[in-house]
């Protein structure tokens, strides 16, 4: 794709379409290619005809196809900030835990404490530390996101095609998920499904937050006990649907918040299991299994448990 080095001096571009932008819409395109542009001004620019598509004008639902010519009318982008600094420890994590990869995407095991992405405060993350390591590949997007101090497996997609497959096997169910929680509390069922509606909502402060809600979407996990301990119990969560906290949610509903779990657990309980050693919650995205998006090949990817929670566990007296 042709791209201006240069837009101090702007001036009219044509860009062709190549694989990695196919499929893409038009307006999210627009708004990742000129970035310091306002929203406002790139959906004025297509309303008005100055963006056009094979000389056509075009709404900004368009889902762009190969081959496509893009006209960009003169338009001043705001200078670049300042460059993303990558902390050298994700860098190093990143080279170092990829589970599986081929030409369509990436299996890694996520470290904590990394968000998945920069953006609220934090200005970068797994996503952006790849596209370092990796500046040789045009195409890196995150299939579905972690929480930052969740560890574990994690998609991320090296082609646009791949990632709208892997985002039907997402919205279907044709993406097995397994998270291995330590929860507060004896777990006293070998098993237990949660079928309770979860709402995304904000608290003071701004802080994100998830309630139970009659008013949200339906939300489901399987919790399966693995290991009782004395005051701590070692589970399987599988969640059938993606919603976000879903698991952590669903435990604390349950009355078996996950331990260390600072949003949705009980703060005497959390400093009392940080004095034992837990700093970081106890949850860990520890097997994906699905279909191949390209071949149709079952899949089954495991990502150990981090060093740090297997010692925890091993200190930790079974009933």
């Amino acid at each position: 794709m042709n791209t201006a080095e240069n837009q101090t001096n702007p001036q009219v571009q044509w860009l062709e379409i190549t694989e990695a932008n196919s499929e893409q819409r038009l307006d999210n395109f627009l708004i990742t290619y000129l970035k310091g542009v306002p929203k406002t001004r790139i959906y004025r620019m297509v309303r008005k005809g100055e963006v056009r598509v094979n000389k056509g004008r075009i709404d900004v639902s368009y889902k762009l196809q190969l081959g496509d010519i893009v006209r960009i009318p003169p338009v001043r982008v705001a200078e670049k900030k300042d460059e993303i600094i990558v902390q050298p420890t994700l860098k190093f994590s990143l080279e170092n835990h990829i589970l599986y990869e081929d030409d369509g995407f990436i299996v890694l095991n996520k470290p904590a404490g990394f968000a998945v992405h920069g953006g609220s405060g934090v200005s970068s993350g797994v996503i952006e530390g790849l596209r370092q390591v990796r500046p040789q590949q045009k195409f890196l997007e995150l299939v579905h996101r972690l929480d930052k101090e969740t560890s574990g497996c994690l998609l991320i997609a090296k082609k646009r095609s791949v990632l709208k497959l892997l985002h039907e096997l997402f919205r279907g169910d044709g993406i097995q998920k397994t998270y291995l929680a330590l929860l507060v509390g004896q777990f006293q069922r070998k098993k237990q499904l949660v079928e309770v509606p979860l709402l995304k909502n904000v608290a003071q402060g701004g802080e994100r937050m998830v309630v139970v809600s009659q008013a949200g979407k339906s939300a489901e996990t399987l919790f399966t006990r693995l290991k009782q301990f004395q005051d701590v119990t070692l589970v399987h969560a599988a969640p059938k649907t993606g919603r976000t906290h879903q698991i952590r949610v669903h435990a604390a509903w349950l009355g078996h918040p996950i331990v260390a779990d600072d949003r949705y657990g009980d703060d005497s309980t959390n400093r009392a299991f940080k004095k034992r050693g837990y700093k970081r919650l106890f949850l860990h995205a520890e097997q994906l299994q699905f279909a191949h998006p390209v071949n149709g090949a079952l899949l089954h990817f495991t990502a150990p448990l981090p060093e740090d929670l297997k010692d925890l566990l091993n200190h930790e007296k079974p009933l």
